[in-house]
């Protein structure tokens, strides 16, 4: 997730610096094609896909529905455990989002809607919605530099937690959604900071990206 949208990959390179021959590396480089992380050209190299931009809004839909009834179950039976759990993640996120560390804040807000679903009783929920995610958490990993994005996301997530507090399922949800949706309504704007790392469509390019 550290290279960026169209950046070129050199095997040797990464098996030089992991100390491993060629072959684990070009292995697990179709791996990744398979997941359309990575684009190979035969006679162009191997690029750091571009993000799909068309995909993304389909995947945060599913996305909040699950994390609707996630945050719905877990307003309604979460215990003090799970509240404590829930408000100290958030103060990581205020301490590291102080520091500007987009990668630790990345795994704070992880940490944070994982909680939820353990919460709600169904951590399997979340772990179904990371397989759907990979390309929005891509995005996601593009609008943390954009000045008070992460405050933003901490004030979205004090109260999704503080309808989980007041056992209020349907705030809970409604909650939820907002945040959500404010990811969705932003893919706008950070593509066109970005242009060069998005892909229009949802399907992956047949051409290598220009130079």
């Amino acid at each position: 997730m550290r290279r960026k949208p169209g950046e070129p990959i050199v095997e040797r390179e990464i098996a030089r610096a992991r100390g491993v021959s060629r072959t684990p590396v070009r292995e697990a480089l179709l791996r990744l094609a398979d997941e359309d992380l990575v684009d190979i050209f035969p006679q162009s190299g191997t690029f750091v896909a571009r993000i799909p931009v068309g995909a993304l809004p389909e995947a945060i839909l599913m996305r909040t529905a699950l994390e609707q009834t996630t945050a719905r179950l877990a307003a309604a039976r979460a215990d003090a455990a799970d509240l404590a759990r829930l408000r100290e993640l958030i103060e990581v996120q205020r301490g590291v989002e102080a520091r500007g560390d987009g990668d630790r804040f990345h795994a704070a807000d992880e940490a944070f809607h994982a909680a939820i679903a353990e919460a709600a009783g169904h951590p399997g929920i979340w772990r179904f919605i990371e397989q759907v995610k990979i390309q929005v958490d891509r995005y996601r990993r593009l609008t943390l530099p954009v000045p008070g994005r992460m405050r933003r996301v901490i004030k979205e997530h004090a109260a999704i937690l503080a309808t989980i507090e007041a056992h209020d399922p349907e705030g809970a949800m409604a909650a939820m959604a907002a945040h959500l949706e404010a990811l969705r309504a932003s893919i706008g704007d950070v593509r066109d900071l970005n242009p060069d790392y998005f892909l229009d469509g949802s399907l992956p390019p047949h051409t290598p990206p220009s130079s």
